[in-house]
């Protein structure tokens, strides 16, 4: 990859007419690895035309004609003015790196996917000695406000000890944390300084397949990249990346570096954040996901608000339908979503809701897949009262429920935090564990517990042995079933208190002795 990337970055532009008018070049160095592939490489540059309708006297009625604005300018009004607000984001960390060198240990990778919710497998035994230092890694972020307001990922910024944000004019400021949200992967920080240039909002719910885009970021620190591509699908979820999935698919470069950076359309408004890439090589595939703003607005608005995302909650677990589910559940389409869990004492148990009811509407609104359903959910506002039409035995059902809080103990409990105070697991982030997590981790189906997804370097948690991905079932030999048990019984513990904590690592149990 890195012959192939040195060789890209002879190119210094690339509008669509640049392209086409250097092909004999491209041609060329083409035809050095193969006859037969350069003769393919011939043939599809000059299927494109080059010609535009004056010239030709021809025009083309059902598709836009741009090529007389594409061969003179391209896009670069539109990234004149979005580049200014995209900025480089460097942000270090305290890690810990065993003597052995277990990549399990070391610190997530900054530039790639999130890490959550899938797990690498768990070393059997905590290794001695760890090397404790500090490392740094770079993202990209866009300034949504004048006075300073930046939107990224979290994954760029989470759990950094400083952050510095470089401006493409090389000015630099430190930047603080205003909130972060890692069940969508986005982060709000803030520097101080007035009059910035910035990205304005767009409306991610107009996109359509086959639009054109503009990602802008710093790919391997490259800054103020821009890449053009289109909108490849709309609506991806089920990928395992983040816990609340809505992305925009593109085909525009993505690479690492660019985590964070702004995805635009063609009147120059941010439809999204890039995020993540499918990648079997760790760089550009063709396949890259944006969060689009119809779920990052709201979720700035909120982190700049009140430093927190407040979301709605049912309290059930939900499945896609699949053809041969819709004939089981006498359903005529395979649309809805499918009841597989309902939490005790959540709004969906107080509604009557069971294990088998197909949930088809939401307030009256037709319920798709599990994913339209959890978006409908967590937008609604808590302490509304709304109506869901299930499908029971073949029959259509109207309830009723209150929407609750979504439990706030997913979130990190950082050291000092008011969720579980200064105890021994102070430093410990946590999330559900549902059958999704048991599967990827190995778990038996009926554990119960909540997941470890960070463990702060040189806290109590951390010097136990206790590491991500172990589930913990039990603090004092009392039972966790849930994140608001877990926050009960860890937010109750005090600072030079120990607890006996029982984990499942994969399948096996173990106890661990935290000492405060």
């Amino acid at each position: 990859m890195e012959s192939e990337f040195h060789a890209q970055g002879k190119v210094s532009r690339g509008t669509l007419s640049s392209l086409l008018h250097r092909t004999p070049l491209f041609v060329t160095g083409i035809l050095s690895t193969g006859i037969f592939i350069g003769a393919l490489a011939i043939g599809s540059w000059t299927m494109v035309p080059h010609t535009n309708a004056a010239q030709s006297g021809v025009g083309h009625p059902t598709t836009p004609n741009l090529s007389k604005g594409l061969e003179s300018h391209g896009f670069s009004s539109i990234v004149k003015a979005i580049t200014p607000a995209v900025v480089n984001i460097t942000a270090s960390k305290d890690v810990v790196v065993p003597m052995n060198g277990n990549p399990f240990d070391r610190m997530p990778d900054f530039f790639g996917l999130p890490d959550i919710p899938g797990f690498p497998k768990m070393p059997q035994g905590r290794q001695q000695g760890p090397d404790r230092h500090r490392e740094s890694g770079t993202g990209s972020g866009v300034i949504v406000t004048t006075d300073g307001y930046i939107l990224t990922n979290n994954h760029v910024v989470d759990n950094a000890k400083d952050v510095t944000v470089t401006l493409p004019d090389k000015r630099e400021f430190k930047a603080k944390v205003i909130g972060i949200d890692p069940q969508t992967d986005l982060a709000v920080i803030k520097i101080d300084e007035k009059d910035l240039p910035t990205v304005r909002w767009g409306d991610a719910s107009k996109l359509e397949v086959g639009e054109y885009v503009l990602a802008v970021g710093n790919p391997f620190g490259l800054n103020s990249t821009v890449t053009l591509g289109i909108v490849s699908a709309l609506g991806r979820g089920g990928l395992g990346i983040n816990q609340y999935e809505d992305f925009i698919q593109t085909d525009a470069a993505i690479n690492p570096g660019n985590s964070g950076g702004a995805l635009v359309n063609t009147n120059g408004e941010l439809v999204g954040i890039n995020t993540a890439i499918f990648s079997q090589t760790g760089g550009y595939q063709g396949i890259g996901f944006a969060v689009p703003t119809t779920m990052a607005k709201p979720v700035y608005a909120s982190l700049v608000k009140t430093g927190k995302v407040v979301r709605g909650y049912l309290g059930i677990g939900i499945q896609e339908i699949s053809p041969d589910l819709a004939g089981s559940f006498h359903l005529k389409e395979a649309h809805g979503a499918l009841v597989t869990q309902v939490n005790p004492g959540s709004p969906a148990e107080q509604a009557g809701l069971q294990r088998g009811d197909v949930i088809v509407k939401y307030q009256g609104n037709n319920i798709r897949d599990p994913r339209m359903l959890q978006r409908f959910v967590t937008s609604t506002k808590v302490g509304d009262t709304v109506a869901l039409s299930i499908i029971r035995d073949g029959h259509e059902k109207t309830l009723s429920t209150t929407v609750k809080e979504y439990p706030k103990t997913i979130e990190m409990a950082q050291a000092g935090s008011s969720e579980v105070g200064d105890g021994p697991l102070a430093g410990v982030a946590i999330q559900p564990l549902d059958e999704q997590l048991a599967g990827q981790l190995g778990v038996d189906s009926q554990t119960q517990g909540v997941v470890v997804t960070e463990v702060e370097p040189g806290s109590t948690a951390d010097h136990a042995g206790l590491s991500r991905g172990d589930v913990i079932s039990e603090i004092n030999r009392k039972p966790v079933r849930s994140g608001e048990e877990y926050a009960n019984l860890a937010g109750s513990l005090k600072k030079d208190q120990s607890a006996l904590v029982f984990i499942h690592r994969g399948k096996v149990p173990l106890f661990l002795t935290l000492k405060g």
